[in-house]
């Protein structure tokens, strides 16, 4: 009678084991990975704010390298930010705090163009509200911020 008792622990104890293990890859982990709903003004707002790469900004005497050096965005009208590069050499644009959006992933162009070619553009759109300082890769001196506001329309 006692092996007949441990046998049933043993099926008890495997069916538990996958069970939870369905859960966990089913369920739980589905739950976890999704990426949030949000407003389509957010995902896709209707005015970009623009910044330039100023010609001349490789220049470490340069001191201005991006124009506005601060630019400010609102969620669900401005939060779609375009620098264009309008030097001569390579830019990016990366993240001085390894920011990864929810939505959009790493705010690096790095991760998704490369680097910025002369005359070409970097688009990144920012689903959170905060203040995202960054810089140049190739040339640390050149630096920036986004700062995202919400929208109280």
């Amino acid at each position: 009678m006692n092996n007949h008792a441990a046998g049933i622990s043993i099926i008890a104890f495997i069916v538990t084991v996958m069970a939870s293990m369905g859960y966990y890859q089913f369920v739980y982990t589905k739950e976890v990975n999704a990426k949030p709903q949000l407003p389509e003004e957010i995902l896709n707002p209707p005015e970009p704010s623009k910044v330039s790469i100023l010609e001349g900004s490789a220049q470490p005497s340069q001191q201005k390298n991006y124009d506005p050096k601060q630019v400010r965005g609102t969620l669900g009208i401005s939060n779609k930010i375009i620098w264009t590069n309008m030097d001569t050499t390579a830019h990016t644009v990366t993240s001085d705090g390894q920011y990864e959006d929810q939505i959009n992933g790493p705010f690096n162009s790095l991760d998704s163009i490369g680097l910025i070619l002369p005359q070409q553009t970097f688009e990144f759109t920012f689903t959170v509200d905060g203040e995202y300082p960054y810089h140049c890769e190739p040339h640390p001196w050149m630096t920036g911020k986004v700062v995202i506001v919400k929208s109280f329309a």
